[in-house]
């Protein structure tokens, strides 16, 4: 659908250019690298892509980690997200629901699990410790690693931020 709208638009464009005798050649030239960058940018979000249901196109380390806390687990979807440059993430989608984060070296940024509890060996212990004094009664069903912080979502719609040390910073409750 956008690949057409964008064959519409260049052919729009290249007809006004080739019909209007009166425009400069800068602006001609302008018109045509126009034309090529809205193909380069339509073509470069096909290209970078890669979608995959089997557990052998991730890296060792990704199969690992699904292989430690998700052995029974079936994968539904693994997207290989290639950047510029390089860098390469992948997004692994399991029949569950559950969906994890792999950044270009393969450590996990986010593991969401819907309404399932994440697995207790992905979570750092003083986080661990906290959520269960604090919070008794509900789980951890999703965790973020960032740069700087970690988001955990509990089960009550509570999401928690801690420092990368596991120590509690704040509180944010969803209605």
């Amino acid at each position: 659908m956008r690949f057409s709208l964008i064959i519409v638009g260049v052919k729009l464009i290249w007809h006004r250019v080739c019909c209007n005798i009166k425009l400069k050649r800068t602006a001609m030239k302008k018109h045509i690298l126009l034309i090529l960058a809205a193909i380069f940018t339509v073509m470069s979000g096909y290209a970078f892509d890669k979608y995959s249901v089997n557990r052998d196109d991730l890296p060792e380390p990704a199969q690992a980690f699904l292989k430690e806390y998700f052995p029974k687990a079936k994968v539904g979807m693994i997207k290989t997200d290639k950047h510029l440059l390089k860098k390469t993430d992948y997004d692994v989608k399991l029949v569950n629901g559950t969906k994890i984060e792999f950044n270009n070296a393969c450590k996990w940024t986010s593991v969401d699990c819907k309404t399932r509890e994440v697995p207790q060996g992905i979570i750092p212990k003083p986080i661990r410790t906290y959520v269960t004094k604090n919070f008794p009664d509900v789980k951890i069903v999703k965790i973020e690693k960032k740069s700087s912080k970690y988001e955990v979502e509990l089960s009550d719609d509570v999401e928690l931020t801690f420092n990368l040390l596991g120590q509690f910073k704040g509180v944010k409750i969803d209605d």
